[in-house]
């Protein structure tokens, strides 16, 4: 399966990212289908050929969920943002434990 995502490259402490289309299973940094774009994080510059990653997504490649909230972030697709951040199970409940003490209890109005 093809995938949009994103590979590094750049000086060490001075990333870029470029968008490539490569199969899913394959290295980021081995050899691409396509350069579709580059992103600069640290001034969040983006550059992408919106017309080529259209065309990509018809034919029935998926976008890394990183790539796709910057899709959507630049118009290109419609759709909501995804979620990049995972949790385990013990820190989800750890945060939850927390939430539960830190709010007030609720006593009945007399």
């Amino acid at each position: 399966m093809l995938t949009i995502r994103l590979s590094r490259v750049g000086k060490k402490k001075q990333p870029l990212y470029r968008f490539v289309i490569m199969d899913k299973r394959k290295d980021p940094w081995g050899k691409s289908l396509e350069i579709l774009g580059s992103r600069n994080p640290r001034t969040r510059e983006t550059i992408l050929d919106a017309d080529r990653v259209k065309y990509w997504i018809d034919k029935g490649a998926q976008a890394s969920d990183s790539v796709w909230n910057i899709l959507v972030e630049q118009k290109i697709v419609d759709g909501k943002k995804r979620n990049v951040t995972h949790l385990s199970d013990k820190r989800r409940k750890a945060t939850a434990d927390e939430k539960a003490k830190s709010e007030p209890k609720e006593t009945p109005a007399a």
